[in-house]
């Protein structure tokens, strides 16, 4: 079973970056076939998929985030993190981590992380 959580901060100013971190057990992010994903739901939205990350190191991006989106991974931590930069309140969200054995399919997920972007 595998099983995933997010890390990171609550608050972060306008026009800072925010780093997230996800946390995985029960499998491995390098072995495992699996996309790692990043998944976020704004205040009153729905679920808006950001970007993952494949068992082999490649990536994909949301195009409307793609410009100010990075997503890297430590496997010696059996970790996967999200960089978002220059942060506004639209950015306010709460934040998943999730995998699945499709970008667009999750059997996994954190159970997610409240960002709130305010000065």
């Amino acid at each position: 079973q595998v099983q995933l959580q997010e890390s990171g901060p609550g608050l972060v100013k306008p026009s800072q970056t925010l780093s997230l971190t996800c946390t995985v057990s029960g499998g491995s992010i390098t072995t495992s076939y699996y996309y790692w994903s990043w998944i976020r739901q704004p205040p009153g939205k729905g679920l808006e998929w950001m970007a993952a990350m494949t068992t082999h190191g490649y990536t994909y991006y949301g195009p409307s985030l793609k410009s100010h989106t990075s997503i890297s991974r430590d496997p010696s931590k059996n970790q996967f993190s999200l960089q978002l930069s220059s942060v506004t309140p639209e950015d306010t969200a709460v934040y998943y981590c999730a995998s699945g054995v499709t970008v667009d399919s999750y059997d996994y997920w954190g159970q997610g992380t409240q960002v709130t972007v305010s000065s």
